[in-house]
């Protein structure tokens, strides 16, 4: 009917933009989380600032190695020279030439420090050591990234879906409206208003169409962008009802990242303030040098090669009685830096608990929303599906008809929203308790 075209030509539009959603990759949670594990830039980078940790961390850079310098030179002198002997004699030289070369090797090690050295080394692992707790917060906040993002494309196609059957159940309706309007069963108000609905339902797909494109891209930066430009996700969620709250709570001071690595800041700062107190104690050193000096001597002078080679050693002691205060400042601000990560535990642990409780409800109160919403769906579905044939047979209206439909759809995409809500309160509850990493998703 050509009344109809334009509506047909929205509706072709939103036809053609369906086909590309044939034939797609279906990406998995784990394949995404393999996929943001190995390519996301986040990560990369905190597993090359790990990588800095362990280098500062070796024995090579504990100061406990001695040093071995060597060192080479040689001077030539061209002279005029005049020298007066003990004899009376005398001697005048013009361009006397002279030379002197050396070489040698040193070696210089601490033998004692005030164990400054042995806290620093100390120090350095548990930096190390802080910098995988740290690499681990970034893989958590990424993969909990990830899923919000996975997950808000799964809700948005599951949204799609229900747009396109809304759509259909429009299209449906239009055609029976415009045969009763041909055979003088309805007016041209009820054909209008199907024709109406129709085109809000297709702009309604082309929207939440355009932002599951979005969200998708969202999907594939997180991941390094290692994803085809087609796909969808699996929309299929399990629930993993059996966890239980104290045993969450137990492990949460155990495993929780954030708690972790505050301990390892205390003891940095403990190894910090031991090796500042090493400033009050002596250093005792042992050089060493092997050497080899040539001296060549103008006529004027008695000897006319000079050469030395030869090994000393030696022992040096050296005690900063007094530095100024500087050690005393050091060591008291280390102090106070230690009681402050202390105290920054004792309120990291309320805030994390607090936080916990709070996720657990939420997580709790979600679950049965999306419960009470799967409920809510048969009852729209049961009631759309009355007011569908009642309208069949003329017995309801075609806004009654829209009303319902529209009351099934809300349905649905609350259900959706409540399903993926859920599941990230889930997600949430396992970050915190510090068991993101040791479950299947």
């Amino acid at each position: 009917m050509k009344k109809n075209s334009r509506y047909r030509v929205l509706l072709g539009l939103v036809i053609c933009l369906s086909y590309s959603s044939f034939s797609q990759q279906v990406v998995e949670t784990n394949e995404a989380i393999e996929l943001a594990l190995e390519y996301n830039y986040g990560i990369q980078i905190a597993n090359n600032n790990q990588e800095i940790a362990e280098n500062n961390k070796s024995v090579l850079n504990s100061g406990y190695l001695p040093t071995v310098t060597g060192n080479a030179g040689a001077t030539y002198n061209l002279d005029n020279t005049e020298a007066q002997f003990s004899n009376g004699e005398s001697t005048t030289l013009n361009g006397a030439e002279s030379s002197r070369y050396n070489a040698s090797i040193n070696l210089n090690y601490t033998l004692f420090d005030g164990l400054g050295r042995y806290y620093d080394y100390k120090r350095l692992k548990e930096e190390y050591n802080l910098s995988e707790l740290q690499a681990r917060e970034n893989i958590e906040n990424t993969i909990t990234q990830l899923l919000t993002v996975y997950y808000d494309v799964a809700r948005r196609s599951e949204n799609l879906k229900s747009l396109k059957e809304t759509l259909y159940i429009s299209k449906d309706r239009l055609v029976r409206s415009e045969y009763q309007f041909e055979y003088g069963q309805n007016t041209k108000l009820d054909v209008l208003n199907a024709e109406v609905d129709i085109n809000n339902d297709s702009i309604n797909i082309i929207n939440a169409r355009q932002s599951l494109i979005n969200s998708k891209r969202d999907l594939n930066f997180v991941t390094g962008n290692k994803i085809s430009q087609q796909f969808e996700v699996d929309t299929t969620v399990t629930f993993l009802l059996k966890l239980n709250k104290q045993e969450l709570l137990g492990q949460l001071k155990e495993n929780n990242v954030t708690l972790v690595q505050n301990e390892k800041n205390i003891a940095i700062n403990e190894f910090t303030l031991k090796a500042n107190k090493s400033g009050y104690l002596p250093t005792i050193g042992l050089i060493g040098t092997y050497g080899w000096n040539e001296n060549n001597n103008n006529a004027a002078s008695f000897v006319a090669v000079i050469t030395n080679t030869g090994l000393s050693a030696g022992l040096n002691l050296s005690w900063n009685i007094f530095d100024g205060g500087g050690t005393i400042t050091r060591v008291k601000n280390a102090q106070i830096n230690l009681e402050n990560q202390k105290l920054q535990k004792e309120q990291l642990v309320l805030d994390i608990e607090r936080n916990f409780n709070n996720a657990w409800d939420d997580y709790q109160n979600k679950v049965k929303i999306y419960q009470v919403q799967e409920e809510n769906i048969k009852t729209a579905k049961n009631n759309f599906l009355r007011t569908q044939e009642k309208f069949k047979l003329g017995q309801v209206t075609s806004i009654e008809f829209r009303q319902a439909q529209l009351n099934l759809l809300t349905a649905e995409l609350s259900r959706n929203q409540a399903k993926y809500d859920a599941k990230l309160a889930e997600v949430f509850v396992l970050q915190i308790s510090g068991q993101l990493l040791n479950v299947e998703l």
